[in-house]
């Protein structure tokens, strides 16, 4: 069992880190629920062997570790829908249309302000849009993944 506890921990790593190609982390997230699979068979049947009272604390834990993957998993394919990137992009649009044309009243153009409307509107998109898919642009989780890190150091 430790073997398989340490082999799903290193599948569950490598799911992380090839995450941003995704038919690979696939791959290895199709290997590691296989391999939940077996450590729930191998468990359950563990605990239908021994007479130990205590094995009965196993399967809650292990049902537990098991829910916590899949719980991320989850959370890692859930995105708003379409309609609200949409709107965000119509959002942009519109406020772009109206500041321009509140300056177009003025009698001297000042590039300042427009540049500077450009680029905090593009950097709130692409904050949004960053916040969204953490593990691809500059706001990066891996540090999440450093306690599954430690944990796999100890089982050494």
């Amino acid at each position: 069992m430790r073997d398989l506890f340490r082999r799903y921990l290193d599948l569950r790593l490598a799911v992380y880190k090839k995450l941003p190609v995704l038919q690979a982390a696939r791959a290895e997230l199709a290997k590691a629920n296989e391999l939940q699979v077996e450590i729930w068979n191998r468990a359950i049947s563990a605990c239908l062997e021994t007479a130990n009272p205590l094995a009965a604390l196993l399967l809650p834990a292990l049902n537990g570790m098991l829910d916590i993957a899949s719980t991320r998993t989850a959370v890692a394919g859930i995105h708003p829908p379409a309609i609200i990137f949409v709107m965000l992009g119509v959002l942009a649009l519109m406020s772009t249309l109206l500041a321009g044309h509140a300056m177009s009243g003025g009698q001297s153009r000042s590039w300042i302000h427009p540049i500077g409307f450009a680029l905090m509107l593009a950097s709130s998109v692409y904050v949004i849009f960053d916040l969204e898919f953490p593990r691809l642009g500059f706001i990066r989780v891996d540090a999440f993944d450093q306690v599954q890190i430690e944990l796999r150091a100890s089982m050494n």
